[in-house]
């Protein structure tokens, strides 16, 4: 695997793998598709984009794990271009706060819901106008509804909440045919409305 040799456009496969995929996963993918190609070889020829003297007007920034749990980093984007500007090492306000005034420009930023962030915009960027992604905006909403369920049980479903009416009101609604006295029987426990005799008191055989 030394000195392996490959075409140019074997090369712009392995890349564009390595691109979407990362490292290992795309020597996973490689290997079942019977390509020679291992971690280090696809990672090689990737290059860091260069980064732009300025900022782009409307970037966005967020989080990510070098190893989670351990290591984060910062990424930056460019939101209306859909692309990464840069990935500074770490995600402290002191660095994103640096990044800002090296490269100014900025008029819109959307961070993430840090206070290192929010910190660094207000210091490096206060005439920026600071707001939230859909992203964040869907994933706040949905642990605060997460949060309401686990605290009320019963509101899980609709079932449990319409549990709580009482049960002739159930029943109107679903037998609005039935007379009020029907319901108000069956809701009590009572028996239900027999069928009149037939005449001479004989009961009729099967």
């Amino acid at each position: 695997m030394r000195h392996l040799r490959s075409s140019t456009v074997l090369t712009g496969w392995l890349r564009s793998i390595a691109i979407e995929w990362g490292g290992r996963p795309a020597a996973r993918l490689c290997r079942r598709l019977r390509l020679a190609a291992v971690r280090t070889r696809l990672l090689r020829p990737l290059t860091a984009p260069a980064v732009p003297d300025r900022a782009p007007q409307v970037p966005g920034v967020d989080e990510f794990a070098f190893r989670k749990g351990c290591t984060y980093g910062t990424v930056l984007v460019d939101v209306e271009a859909g692309r990464v500007v840069d990935v500074p090492p770490d995600r402290t306000s002191e660095t994103f706060a640096a990044w800002l005034t090296e490269h100014p420009g900025a008029e819109i930023i959307c961070p993430h819901r840090a206070t290192a962030y929010t910190k660094a915009v207000k210091q490096a960027a206060p005439n920026a106008l600071e707001v939230a992604d859909r992203w964040h905006l869907l994933q706040n909403l949905s642990a605060a509804v997460e949060k309401i369920c686990h605290q009320r049980p019963r509101c899980r479903s609709l079932r449990g909440c319409s549990a709580r009416r009482p049960r002739g009101q159930r029943l109107q609604q679903a037998c609005p045919e039935l007379g009020t006295n029907e319901r108000t029987s069956g809701a009590r426990g009572g028996s239900r409305p027999q069928a009149p005799s037939p005449p001479g008191g004989a009961v009729p055989s099967g």
